[in-house]
C-alpha cells in the first residue's frame, strides 16, 4: 500500500512537467524556453527535475512514451476483438487523430524548427510500428521483415506514409476536417489498399 504513494508523486511531478513544458511552448517556443522556465512554471527544483530527465528534449520525448503505450494497448484490445474485420483495422488511427486535434497549438508552434522535425521523426516511427503490427496481423503466414520476399514493409511504408502525410497538413489547418472526418478519409484509402495486398 505505501509503495504505491512514491509512484503517484512521481507520476505528478512529471505531469506538473509536462504541463509546464506544453504551456511554454505555446507561449514561448520549444527552442527559446529552459529548463529553469519549466522549473519555474512547475514550482520544482532542479534536483527533481534532473531525478528524472537528462534535458528539455528528453521531457518533450517522454511524453510520448504514454502516446505509444495507449495506442499500442487500443490497437491490441481491437486486433483481440471479434467485431468485424473492418472495425478492427487501424483502430488506433483515431486516437492520433484525436492526440493531434487536442495538441494542434503546440504542434503549429514547434513546426518548421528543430523540435518539430524531432516530433514529426518520432511521431512517424511511432506509426509506422503501429501499422508493421496491424499489416502482420492482417497478412495470413506473412514472412519475417528481414526476408528478401517479404511484402510486409513496403505496405508498411506506404500506409504509414499515407497517415502521416495525412496527419501534417491536418495539424498545419490545410485540411479543414473534423476528428471524424479526417480518420474516415484515411480508412477509406487505408482499407482497401490492405485488403488487396491480402488478396495476393
Amino acid at each position: 500500500m505505501s509503495s504505491a504513494r512514491p509512484d503517484r508523486r512521481v507520476q505528478r511531478t512529471i505531469q506538473l512537467l509536462h504541463e509546464a513544458l506544453l504551456a511554454l511552448i505555446q507561449e514561448k517556443g520549444f527552442e527559446a524556453l529552459t529548463v529553469q522556465d519549466i522549473l519555474d512554471r512547475a514550482d520544482l527544483g532542479r534536483a527533481t527535475f534532473y531525478a528524472h530527465f537528462d534535458n528539455k528534449e528528453d521531457l518533450l520525448l517522454s511524453g510520448f512514451e504514454h502516446l505509444r503505450a495507449s495506442l499500442r494497448e487500443h490497437q491490441r484490445r481491437a486486433l483481440a476483438s471479434h467485431t468485424g474485420s473492418d472495425q478492427r483495422l487501424f483502430a488506433f488511427s483515431r486516437e492520433i487523430f484525436e492526440h493531434v486535434a487536442a495538441y494542434r497549438n503546440v504542434f503549429r508552434r514547434m513546426m518548421g524548427k528543430p523540435s518539430g522535425a524531432l516530433v514529426e521523426q518520432l511521431l512517424h516511427k511511432i506509426m509506422i510500428d503501429l501499422v508493421r503490427d496491424e499489416v502482420r496481423a492482417t497478412l495470413p503466414g506473412a514472412a519475417p521483415v528481414s526476408s528478401q520476399n517479404s511484402i510486409v514493409e513496403p505496405v508498411v511504408q506506404f500506409l504509414a506514409g499515407g497517415l502521416f502525410g495525412l496527419l501534417r497538413p491536418w495539424a498545419q489547418g490545410k485540411l479543414r476536417l473534423s476528428v471524424d472526418e479526417v480518420n474516415t478519409l484515411f480508412r477509406k484509402v487505408a482499407l482497401p489498399a490492405l485488403k488487396s495486398v491480402t488478396r495476393c
